[in-house]
C-alpha cells in the first residue's frame, strides 16, 4: 500500500492508477473503521487528514485526467483543512530511487526521473512560481550558483512543503501567462482570445497544445499537472 509524495506526473500508467485505488482503499478504512490495513504505516500517516488525502486525489485524477482517464469518484473529506502529515514511509528524495528501481527497463512516467538537481528544478519551477515570487528566485539562483556537490536531497523537501501549499490566485494566473507563452504561436486565430478564457480553460488549452506540438519543457512540467488540482 502507497500513497507517493512525489508528483504525479513521475508515475507511470500502473503506479498513477495503483495509487487512485490504493488511495481510495485508505480513504474506506478511515471512513468505515475497517481493521484491514489500519496499522499500516501509510494509512497511520493519513489519519486525521481527510483535507490532505482529497487534495492528494485531485493531483492523481489531474494527472489521470492530463493522460485520458477520467475520475469519477472524488474523496470528501475534509479533515485539517490546509494540513498534511510530516512523516513519510519514506523520505521525499528516496522515493525517486524506489521509483528508478521499479521502472527499471519498464514504462516510464510523464516526467523523467531527475538525474540532477538542475532537472529536479526544471521540472518544478512552475510549480513553486506559482507559490511564491521569492522562494522562486531564490531556489533558482541557488540551483544557478556554482556551488559544488548539490544533490536532489538538499532541495526536494522544500519542494515538497511548496507544492503542498494552494496557489494564490495572482500568482497562479501570472504562472500560467508565462507557460502560455510557449504555446502562444500555436494558437489560431479563434483561439487567441484565450486571454479572455477562465484559467482553468486557459490550462486546458496549455495541456492540449504542449501535447499536440511536443512541447517538451512543458510535457516535463509539475505544473502542468497539479495546477489543475487546485483550480475552483
Amino acid at each position: 500500500m502507497r500513497v507517493w509524495d512525489l508528483n504525479p506526473g513521475y508515475l507511470n500508467r500502473q503506479s498513477l492508477l495503483g495509487e487512485h485505488r490504493e488511495l481510495h482503499a485508505i480513504v474506506s478504512i478511515i471512513k468505515h473503521n475497517k481493521k484491514g490495513y489500519s496499522r499500516h504505516p501509510e494509512t497511520l500517516r493519513w489519519q486525521g487528514f481527510g483535507w490532505a488525502l482529497s487534495q492528494r486525489h485531485k493531483l492523481l485524477a489531474a494527472e489521470m485526467n492530463l493522460r485520458g482517464y477520467m475520475d469519477r469518484t472524488p474523496v470528501l473529506l475534509k479533515t485539517q483543512p490546509q494540513k498534511w502529515p510530516d512523516v513519510f514511509v519514506d523520505a521525499p528524495a528516496t522515493q525517486f530511487s524506489i521509483l528508478a528501481g521499479k521502472y527499471k527497463n519498464k514504462e516510464q512516467g510523464r516526467i523523467p526521473l531527475p538525474k540532477n538537481v538542475q532537472q529536479l528544478w526544471a521540472q518544478h519551477q512552475y510549480s513553486v512560481m506559482a507559490r511564491d515570487e521569492a522562494e522562486y528566485k531564490y531556489l533558482g539562483g541557488w540551483v544557478a550558483s556554482k556551488k559544488t556537490g548539490k544533490r536532489i536531497g538538499d532541495i526536494y523537501p522544500e519542494l515538497v512543503s511548496l507544492l503542498r501549499c494552494p496557489p494564490a490566485e495572482g500568482n497562479l494566473r501570472e504562472t500560467i501567462r508565462h507557460m502560455q507563452d510557449y504555446v502562444r504561436a500555436y494558437l489560431s486565430s479563434s483561439e487567441t482570445a484565450i486571454e479572455r478564457d477562465s484559467t482553468r480553460d486557459i490550462l486546458k488549452q496549455i495541456q492540449r497544445l504542449a501535447f499536440l506540438h511536443d512541447i517538451v519543457y512543458l510535457k516535463e512540467s509539475t505544473a502542468l499537472g497539479e495546477l489543475q488540482a487546485w483550480i475552483h
